[in-house]
């Protein structure tokens, strides 16, 4: 048996899941909070036993010390030995990473290469590796890359209509998101829809970041992030796609830096700006029902725009078989669930059950009566237990 831990680290946060594998059980998880700041915060969670504390974690260091210390106090472990690797969620890894792989200083060279792509990203990523190597230095680390199941995508699919030269100089492309989630909802899919050969998938990763794949023969076709995590729907605070003079006459009209509008259409805008009430699906829905018009226009932009990949990709896949909501709106909304299906219902024979889907919350069902032509599946995603078994697979 090995103890794998899956990190993610955050610029102020490091959550993390220990598991015990290859039987993929939860041992305990947790996250250290507010990381830098005055006061911190330290959680973990071991069964029904919840333990929380208030201490300055000044540095992502101190963070996975404090993890260590309790998992030793608590008798979680009984030495570090028994930690066999660490697995870390990094968000950008380029053209250069297909898969995970073994964290080397030319690894890490890499990812901070790609910063610049992922400053919100990347550079906490890091700073979660070098803690851990520092801490437990004779433990393997596994760089699990959000950007590697995509890479599977075209060119004509991945490139940009700019200057060749742009990508031949600067790698600028679609490189796509949340990778390690679209991967776990495939597998899924294929788990509980085995009487569906090669079955073709657009998988919706629906939370405060949201993105979409089409997959097709294991493989992902299309993806809706782009370049960045900006590109795709609309999101909590993010435009996702938009004309590309936007940001140009934005500049031009307020007066502001496009470094300003740039920061402006990553937090300020989706949900939070179109609505003028909040980023948070949960304030929108309840908003919504109470007939509040911004935030129902808002919705139904959301809702566009997602049906607007749906029927993009239904394409580029020939057809689909089964779509999967998932994430934090995906998995909990049955309300947001019920406005899109209602958006695609007739162009692909979609049918609700309107009763079950009310009623499902972060459990994996069909959503869709036995009448309809394209499977509408709630699945919840794991992304950590996909870290953990990439970690565990590549240790061995």
């Amino acid at each position: 048996m090995s103890k794998i831990i899956a990190v993610n680290a955050g610029s102020s946060s490091l959550k993390f899941k220990l598991y015990d594998m290859p039987s993929e059980t939860l041992i305990c998880s947790g996250m250290a909070d507010r990381i830098g700041q005055v006061k911190g915060t330290f959680t973990l969670s071991i069964g029904q036993e919840k333990l929380s504390i208030d201490i300055p974690i000044p540095n992502h260091q101190s963070g996975v010390s404090l993890l260590l210390k309790y998992l030793i106090e608590k008798k979680v472990i009984l030495s570090f030995q028994e930690i066999k690797g660490v697995g870390h969620r990094v968000v950008q890894g380029g053209k250069y990473f297909f898969k995970s792989v073994i964290i080397t200083d030319k690894v890490i060279e890499k990812i901070k290469e790609f910063i610049p792509l992922a400053p919100l990203h990347n550079g906490p990523n890091l700073s979660g590796i070098e803690a851990f190597k520092t801490i437990l230095p004779n433990v393997k680390n596994v760089a699990v890359f959000d950007t590697a199941f995509h890479q599977t995508m075209e060119p004509q699919d991945y490139l940009f209509p700019i200057p060749y030269e742009l990508y031949e100089k600067y790698d600028l492309r679609r490189y796509g998101f949340h990778g390690t989630s679209h991967k776990y909802l495939m597998e899924q899919v294929h788990k509980h829809l085995n009487t569906i050969k090669n079955p073709r998938i657009i998988t919706l990763h629906l939370g405060s970041g949201a993105s979409l794949a089409a997959i097709k023969n294991g493989k992902v076709v299309a993806t809706s992030m782009g370049l960045t995590p900006l590109g795709g729907i609309m999101m909590g605070t993010r435009t996702g796609d938009i004309d590309p003079s936007v940001l140009h006459f934005a500049a031009l009209k307020t007066g502001q830096s496009h470094e300003a509008i740039y920061e402006m259409f990553n937090k300020k805008s989706g949900f939070l700006g179109m609505s003028q009430l909040s980023s948070d699906s949960r304030d929108l829905e309840a908003a919504h029902l109470q007939g509040n018009k911004q935030v129902q226009l808002t919705n139904q932009l959301f809702v566009r725009r997602i049906a607007d990949f749906i029927g993009q990709y239904t394409i580029r896949l020939g057809g689909v078989d089964v779509i999967v909501f998932s994430a934090g709106i995906g998995e909990n909304s049955g309300f947001y669930r019920h406005l899109i299906i209602e958006e695609i219902k007739d162009a692909l024979s979609m049918i609700e059950d309107e009763k079950l889907n009310k009623s499902i919350r972060g459990k994996v069902a069909v959503i869709t009566t036995p009448q309809s032509r394209v499977i509408g599946m709630v699945i919840p995603t794991n992304e950590e237990l996909m870290i953990v078994k990439d970690t565990y697979e590549i240790i061995q």
